[in-house]
């Protein structure tokens, strides 16, 4: 993408990552309290791995929500990873990186805060550093295949 100017450009840079808040924003509502993604997550579960207790579902539940924190945040971690490194083409993969993580820090906690104000959702500074280390893992994962797979590239923006 060499017109860095153009409105194409800035709109793939930065989409996903205005998405990814859109997804966060909606998920940070009353509607995906656990209180309301239980039955339908246990209905989902029953039906591809049969009938759980509820002691057993309780914990599955807490996992699978833990797990879409990891992942969820991860993911946009790496949406903002994608935007920097496309905006700051002459950036070092570390810089990137920490205004990658930055954003993503950012947004974890202003999720929790916002949650704090909503009657069924919990708040938690665990939650924004599981957040983070999601968005911390999946850029390691893609340093890793960077270096391995197209040492070149990386070379470059190193």
């Amino acid at each position: 993408m060499s017109n860095r100017g153009g409105l194409k450009f800035w709109i793939s840079a930065w989409l996903p990552v205005v998405i990814g808040i859109a997804v966060i924003m909606l998920e940070s509502t009353e509607w995906f309290g656990a209180d309301n993604t239980s039955e339908p997550l246990r209905k989902l579960f029953e039906s591809i791995f049969g009938h759980v207790t509820y002691a057993k579902w309780h914990v599955i539940h807490a996992v699978l929500r833990k797990s879409g924190h990891f992942l969820g945040y991860g993911a946009v971690g790496l949406a903002w990873l994608r935007a920097w490194w496309m905006t700051l083409p002459r950036s070092r993969f570390l810089q990137d990186t920490i205004l990658a993580l930055l954003g993503t820090a950012i947004m974890a906690s202003a999720d929790e805060f916002h949650q704090s104000f909503l009657p069924n959702r919990t708040s938690s500074a665990l939650d924004v550093l599981l957040d983070c280390c999601g968005a911390v893992t999946l850029q390691f994962l893609v340093y890793v295949y960077m270096r391995t797979m197209r040492p070149k590239r990386l070379a470059r923006a190193a």
